[in-house]
């Protein structure tokens, strides 16, 4: 695994590294040490996936409060997204900031998404599947969210018509500095 830091402080880019023969390839997804060596959270307390049947599915932006923060490492394992993470934590040198990256079933790579950060993503091919590996269980209570167009962050989405959105993503609020909910707390 090729772990590489992105513009936002803690989250990184996971790129595979591929061991190819005449059969395909084998390549490690997960590594708890491999994590751990980097300094990153390596507990691993469920596996989710969510099937998106749409191009333009939008989902986020998500977020657990504490204490059920969740980091997450999170692969398209079929088609390709456009996957997004903004950075909620108060303290942080790049609080509001957000950085997107397109995850593809091809190329196997994964974004690192580390707690305190409110994620989503678009999905830019029909049949769109994604694999969560999260640090602690859903917990309903916790859930929480911030609209996907808030113009305090300006995500630049793709240019794919939003054609599939569900209503609760619909109406996140608007994030407000220093509310404590707007910031996982």
């Amino acid at each position: 695994m090729n772990i590489v830091p992105l513009d936002l402080a803690g989250a990184f880019s996971i790129e595979l590294e591929r061991h190819e023969d005449d059969r395909g390839f084998f390549a490690r997804t997960w590594c708890r040490d491999e994590l751990a060596r980097h300094g990153l959270d390596a507990e691993l307390a469920q596996c989710s996936i969510s099937r998106n049947t749409h191009a333009g599915t939008l989902r986020g932006m998500h977020f657990q409060t504490a204490p059920h923060q969740e980091t997450k490492i999170v692969r398209c394992t079929r088609g390709s997204i456009f996957d997004v993470i903004v950075d909620l934590r108060p303290d942080s040198r790049t609080h509001t900031q957000w950085v997107g990256v397109e995850l593809d079933a091809d190329r196997s790579n994964a974004l690192f998404i580390p707690k305190g950060f409110a994620h989503g993503f678009q999905t830019l091919t029909d049949d769109s599947e994604v694999l969560y590996m999260i640090s602690e269980p859903y917990a309903q209570e916790a859930a929480g969210g911030v609209r996907w167009d808030d113009p305090t962050f300006g995500i630049e989405w793709p240019h794919v018509e939003v054609r599939t959105m569900n209503q609760r993503d619909r109406a996140w609020p608007n994030y407000r500095v220093g509310s404590r909910r707007n910031r996982g707390e």
